[in-house]
């Protein structure tokens, strides 16, 4: 099957748009001021390795969102597994955090990653789907 642009749902499309905007919302400051930044969210110990580290990540998978906007189908089949383990260990992270008596902030954090998470897991499915009802083409 050829990675084509049009099997891509465009509302999924914006969703890895807005994903870009949010990750790099949140990458900038804990990668350049991470101490400000973890104070602000009522964080009063951290590693700045940690969070520049975290804000790496969320700019790699931001930025790749956003370079991979114009792929097919299969492209975001595989970013959007990406996308679901990433979301779900992060809400098993925050999770063990608040029970480690985190601060209170944490619970929009949680908030956050469970909806980008539930929008992952539902577009997978609706992506399996999709590749699914393409019939195969002949390999030459």
């Amino acid at each position: 099957m050829s990675d084509t642009v049009m099997d891509v749902p465009p509302s999924l499309r914006k969703w890895f748009i807005f994903h870009f905007i949010t990750d790099i919302a949140f990458a900038v400051p804990l990668f350049f001021a991470p101490e400000a930044f973890l104070s602000f969210w009522g964080f009063t110990t951290f590693n700045n390795l940690t969070a520049r580290l975290t804000g790496a990540a969320l700019a790699g998978i931001g930025v790749n969102s956003l370079l991979m906007s114009a792929k097919g189908i299969e492209s975001y089949s595989s970013m959007l597994s990406l996308k679901i383990v990433w979301s779900v260990s992060a809400i098993a992270g925050i999770v063990i955090t608040i029970a480690e008596g985190g601060p209170f902030s944490l619970y929009i954090f949680l908030s956050i990653f469970s909806v980008f998470s539930l929008v992952w897991i539902y577009y997978k499915r609706v992506v399996l789907k999709i590749i699914k009802a393409v019939p195969l083409q002949p390999q030459p």
